[in-house]
């Protein structure tokens, strides 16, 4: 604002020129653009160092024939066409697939219905610290922790199994080893899946559930009808994750089976490793990680257009 003389009081104030109020905005906008970018450079610089160029990295490594004994030679598509003529390629994608499907599946209902029960019938921050505790043991424990517990001869699991007139679990056996290996990691992080869809529910309208017990719904229809519809953005978040976190099974693998799996449980990362650090065919080994990425890229993006993740029904 300005001001100018006036008649009676001396002075009347006169707003200031558009032009000039736009210039000042403009720059204020330009300062906070600024701010913005020092803020961010932290991430963009640790992105770049530990994810942009390693993948930029890796896709040239891909294209090359490498075993960290020589320079590298550029082979072209050759590790690509390798590939897919690799039966324990396929095997190893496969054995992935199955655990990724036992695993997710299992954890979460489990999940699910933990959440629910926590939701509906309790909140105690007891109960809610208790689920997170097999989360915060590191895999590697878990792995032998579960490795004694279903041991052949020694496993509490096993000899708790043999009194009730059953046959024993072994990692071992190549119709219950996935399983296993599987059914370990859904103890490990059913709690932490549980704790995010709990978080979730607790952005659902009290007043939702409140209208459909007047109109005589009883629990499992609320779930199904209120619960799970709108739940739908975080149902797809851990979806997502519990998906790539799952094809990158490995610590439990190579604990229990001491770095020698048998076929029915060699999970594709630990192929991976064996064909890079085991065989040092390191150009290969980046093949079969690329072909990875472009496999949980794609996987990725169909769930999230089937769950409709970018939607929610409480907008």
């Amino acid at each position: 604002m300005t001001a100018v003389a006036g008649p009676a009081s001396g002075t009347v104030p006169v707003a200031a020129p558009a032009d000039a109020q736009d210039g000042r905005r403009r720059s204020r906008r330009r300062d906070d653009r600024r701010v913005a970018w020092l803020f961010l450079a932290p991430v963009l610089l640790g992105f770049t160092v530990f994810y942009l160029y390693p993948t930029v990295r890796g896709m040239w490594f891909s294209l090359t024939d490498y075993s960290l004994l020589n320079t590298p030679s550029y082979v072209g598509g050759a590790n690509y066409a390798k590939m897919l003529d690799d039966a324990q390629f396929w095997n190893s994608l496969r054995v992935t697939g199955y655990y990724v499907l036992v695993n997710i599946g299992s954890q979460t209902l489990l999940a699910l219905g933990l959440a629910a029960l926590m939701h509906r019938l309790t909140r105690s921050t007891v109960l809610r610290a208790t689920l997170l505790v097999p989360w915060l043991v590191p895999n590697v424990t878990v792995g032998l922790l579960w490795a004694w517990l279903l041991d052949a001869n020694l496993g509490f699991i096993n000899h708790l199994l043999y009194g009730l007139g059953l046959d024993g679990v072994s990692f071992y056996s190549p119709s219950w080893s996935m399983p296993s290996i599987a059914l370990v990691n859904t103890w490990a992080y059913t709690g932490y899946t549980a704790l995010l869809f709990y978080a979730g529910m607790l952005q659902i309208p009290q007043h939702l559930y409140e209208s459909a017990a007047l109109d005589g719904a009883g629990e499992l229809r609320m779930f199904r009808r209120i619960t799970l519809p709108l739940l739908r953005p975080i149902l797809a978040l851990v979806l997502v994750v519990s998906l790539i976190g799952s094809f990158q099974i490995f610590d439990t693998v190579a604990v229990v089976y001491q770095g020698k799996p048998i076929p029915e449980t060699r999970v594709i990362y630990f192929y991976i490793y064996q064909q890079a650090f085991t065989y040092f065919h390191m150009g290969y080994a980046a093949a079969v990680a690329m072909a990875l990425v472009v496999i949980l890229g794609i996987l990725t993006f169909v769930q999230l257009r089937l769950l409709r993740a970018s939607r929610s029904d409480l907008a």
